[in-house]
């Protein structure tokens, strides 16, 4: 098991408020008041809602064929964020088509000009690990590789770990200043036995489900972020971390800590999964 994408000090978690999708000012960043709209344009295609409460399934829909389609991928950023995570399978985007993709989904629904896609401070380009059949590296694409895990955080690995499976859980990179607005996890080699699962839960429906004064309680809070295990990883090990703009010139340094709010109403961390078996 690989740490969790941020630890967090004694403050309550990061929960994201039910209104998706609206977002308060921030520096660089268009205001949007109201909830962006869903337009229909999708509506066309097959799918179903996983739960109640979130995910939902495009099980026909290839990406590629509505990437230049300015009214879909925006609509598709609505559905990601109203739902949580969006599942399509056996996808024939390449990586660049998945960048680019990312990217969009992003520029659509307002985020700062100055943020592009984020690099991982140390899952990155320098650990080698190739994006495609060719050799190719990039650190705008972070691997996720179990054979790479039981190297840098065997500890987790062991029988008699003391680390639990709950640890986990987790919202992405928000011990960023700016954190991700989506993410797009592509699976490439599935385990061939079983395992490799990944579980979403949703903070909109956790916060529905307060009291109105644990609602009053959450939203006048903050809550502070850290990330001690890369540095730890690149002392131990002997490697570089990208220190400088991960995806946002506000992103730079060495601290990997962050404050934010505990409720927010911004379209931040939101999953968008392309589960497919191509190997690249």
């Amino acid at each position: 098991m690989a740490p969790s994408a941020v630890d967090v000090l004694p403050e309550p978690e990061v929960i994201e408020s039910g209104n998706r999708l609206k977002t308060k000012a921030t520096a660089g960043r268009s205001t949007i008041r109201e909830p962006l709209q869903y337009s229909g344009s999708l509506d066309e295609y097959e799918s179903f809602d996983v739960t109640n409460v979130i995910g939902k399934e495009f099980p026909a829909l290839q990406l590629s064929q509505i990437l230049s389609d300015v009214t879909k991928i925006r609509d598709l950023a609505v559905t990601v964020s109203q739902r949580g995570v969006v599942f399509f399978r056996n996808q024939d985007l390449t990586i660049d088509d998945q960048k680019l993709l990312g990217q969009k989904l992003g520029e659509l629904t307002g985020k700062p000009k100055t943020s592009k896609l984020h690099k991982h401070a140390l899952l990155n380009s320098k650990r080698g690990l190739s994006v495609d059949e060719n050799g190719h590296v990039d650190d705008e694409i972070s691997i996720i590789s179990s054979e790479q895990n039981r190297r840098l955080y065997e500890d987790r690995y062991k029988v008699a770990s003391e680390h639990l499976a709950s640890e986990g859980w987790h919202a992405d990179i928000t011990f960023e200043r700016v954190p991700s607005d989506y993410a797009i996890l592509k699976i490439v080699q599935p385990p061939e036995d079983a395992g490799g699962d990944t579980l979403w839960a949703s903070g909109y429906e956790a916060y529905d489900r307060l009291s109105p004064t644990f609602k009053r309680l959450a939203e006048s809070l903050t809550a502070t972020h850290y990330q001690p295990e890369f540095n730890r990883t690149a002392a131990k090990y002997g490697l570089e971390l990208i220190d400088d703009e991960r995806g946002a010139p506000e992103n730079k340094g060495l601290d990997f800590q962050a404050t934010h709010p505990v409720v927010r109403t911004a379209c931040a961390d939101l999953k968008f999964v392309i589960p497919s078996t191509r190997l690249y």
